[in-house]
């Protein structure tokens, strides 16, 4: 045991800067010759090192076109051909596997929308609930998650503030809640990569990066925007000095994918904005679309009915109900969704191999030569709104970049401009879609996307100009190196953070205001407390009582989560032994 304990004072160094050393004291005398035949076969490695340190250092790698050059030419004709099209091959499947992933995601808001649709459009018609703007903020978040859209859910408070029943001050809370509600997605993507610690934590901070962006603009402009109606006002002055017409939204990438989305399941959105709007005809209608062809009547010139051209795709002639199909969608697409990732990073993974990974690495992460270094960043949101303006979808675009974080292809540095002009490219097809509108409630469509973009603007403002002002980079590698240890802290982190707080601030808001402030001022106070000690702990420890220098007068299990770790271990081993146990007595019978 004393050997145990000086083992554990050992000063390790990492060469990893996001890994954090995970320390567990055993007592179990088969743990300590575990550690003994560990500490043996590392002293041997560590003496080969040395005597190999004393060895001339390896030449160089070659360059990409050398060592390209060199595999090449020790094959004959037939082998190099076989090279090439295995490379074209490689490259052809990781386009299919890409379409498929972005079909997978539209089937899956469709799958979304079916389960939960109509519960969006009765959320959306408490219009005494919305007047709150916490609850407006909440109200977003949820919506969005459930139809996984931030422009169906967007689009549904265009049509409300269109029709009347919603302002646009109401709704520009709303509006901060879908943008924060979206980011779920690339989250989720990020959680199927668990397998390896590295790439983990590499996945899971270029994810959540996204989502701190959005909670620390909403942190910042939410009370700005009560306070001053900043956003209303600035959008309200840009209405008014611009004569803008109405137009038509592009259809881009959904020329291609909706080939392979429409043949299976087709939705009538307008089921939901309907509800929304108080419509009693569209609570008994059905989502999913029968007639997509319709006439008018020659005898009475007003009356549109369906016509005889049905729709056509899997689900135009099913009688279940759209629960069912919904949840049969989702699992569907769950399923192919996971599949495609897993199959586009083993092909990412064999491609970006060796000195090809290390140019293309050089490549998207290398910044401009001074004095121009700065300017790099900003070419990364511009390529980010571009490439989301194509795909029509941030979630689309950054559950893409997702996976490239996770093998160590694009940074976290690199992935944070990226995520904003996702932002900044999914409000800029609402408002050329806005401009679809009639003429007479264009204005307020339009305003209402206007505030989608400032508000990115804006939060960009905040959190990117200055280095020092990157806060979410810092959050999200910080939340990288916890879920690399303690990998159940991803889903406490999802569950937590798009579900139960949201609901806390929602039940809050819905008691009153008094009730609201007299809980949520101690808890902001106790929190940006904590905050202040830690940032001084690591700083300026000197500046705070010997007490706090450290967290070590709490329990462990208040300021560490190896206590819990310990607790999550045990249950799910038993969880595990049960399962073991049950399927043994079954096959025993």
């Amino acid at each position: 045991m004393i050997q145990h304990r000086e083992y554990q004072n050992i000063k390790i160094t990492h060469t990893d800067r996001y890994t954090r050393p995970n320390y567990m004291m055993v007592k179990e005398t088969w743990h300590l010759k575990c550690y003994t035949i560990i500490g043996t076969y590392c002293a041997v490695l560590f003496s080969l090192s040395l005597s190999l340190s004393h060895s001339p250092p390896p030449p160089p790698p070659p360059s990409l076109s050398l060592s390209l050059s060199l595999s090449l030419s020790v094959l004959d004709t037939t082998g190099k051909v076989l090279r090439v099209l295995v490379a074209v091959g490689k490259v052809i499947l990781l386009l299919g596997f890409l379409y498929t992933f972005i079909c997978s995601l539209d089937i899956l808001s469709s799958a979304f929308q079916l389960v939960g649709g109509k519960a969006a459009g009765d959320i959306f018609q408490e219009n005494s609930v919305l007047s709150n703007p916490l609850a407006g903020l909440v109200i977003g978040v949820l919506v969005t998650l459930l139809v996984q859209s931030s422009s169906t859910s967007s689009s549904i408070v265009v049509s409300m503030v269109s029709s009347g029943l919603l302002t646009v001050q109401l709704a520009v809370p709303i509006i901060m809640g879908t943008n924060i509600g979206t980011s779920v997605t690339n989250t989720l993507v990020a959680m199927t990569q668990a397998g390896d610690r590295r790439t983990f934590r590499r996945a899971f901070a270029g994810a959540t990066v996204h989502d701190f962006f959005n909670w620390l603009s909403v942190l910042v402009l939410l009370p700005l925007e009560v306070a001053t109606g900043y956003l209303y006002l600035v959008t309200k002055l840009i209405i008014d000095s611009f004569s803008i017409k109405s137009g038509e939204a592009p259809d881009l990438l959904n020329v291609i994918t909706d080939l392979l989305t429409e043949s299976i399941i087709q939705l009538d959105e307008s089921v939901i904005s309907g509800i929304a709007t108080g419509d009693v005809e569209a609570r008994n209608k059905s989502l999913i679309k029968k007639w997509c062809q319709t006439f008018t009547n020659t005898v009475r010139p007003k009356l549109v009915s369906p016509g005889s051209g049905n729709c056509e795709h899997l689900f135009v002639d099913v009688t279940l109900p759209d629960l069912a199909v919904g949840l049969i969608l989702l699992a569907v697409s769950l399923l192919v969704l996971c599949s495609c990732l897993v199959l586009i990073v083993k092909l990412l993974n064999s491609m970006l191999r060796g000195q090809v990974a290390v140019v293309i690495k050089k490549i998207l992460n290398t910044d401009f030569p001074f004095p121009f270094g700065w300017v790099t960043g900003y070419i990364a949101i511009v390529v980010g709104a571009g490439m989301t303006f194509i795909v029509q979808s941030s979630s689309v675009f950054t559950s893409a970049i997702t996976p490239l974080v996770g093998i160590g292809v694009i940074s976290i540095e690199r992935a944070y401009p990226l995520s904003l002009g996702a932002n900044i490219g999914t409000t800029t097809t609402a408002l050329v879609a806005a401009m679809a509108s009639p003429g007479d409630t264009l204005a307020n469509a339009l305003q209402i996307a206007l505030v989608h973009f400032l508000f990115n603007i804006s939060g960009i403002i905040l959190w990117y100009p200055v280095p020092f002002t990157r806060i979410p980079i810092r959050l999200a590698k910080s939340l990288g190196n916890i879920t690399a240890s303690y990998r159940w802290f991803a889903a406490v982190y999802i569950i937590c953070c798009f579900f139960i707080f949201p609901f806390i601030i929602f039940s809050l808001s819905l008691a009153g205001w008094q009730v609201l402030l007299s809980v949520g001022i101690p808890l902001l106070i106790m929190l940006f407390i904590i905050v202040a000690i830690n940032i001084l702990q690591r700083q300026q420890p000197r500046c705070l009582p010997t007490i706090l220098r450290s967290w070590d007068f709490l329990p462990l299990w208040a300021h560490s989560l190896a206590p819990w770790d310990s607790v999550v271990a045990l249950i799910t081993a038993k969880s595990c032994c049960y399962c073991w146990c049950n399927s043994y007595c079954e096959l025993a019978y």
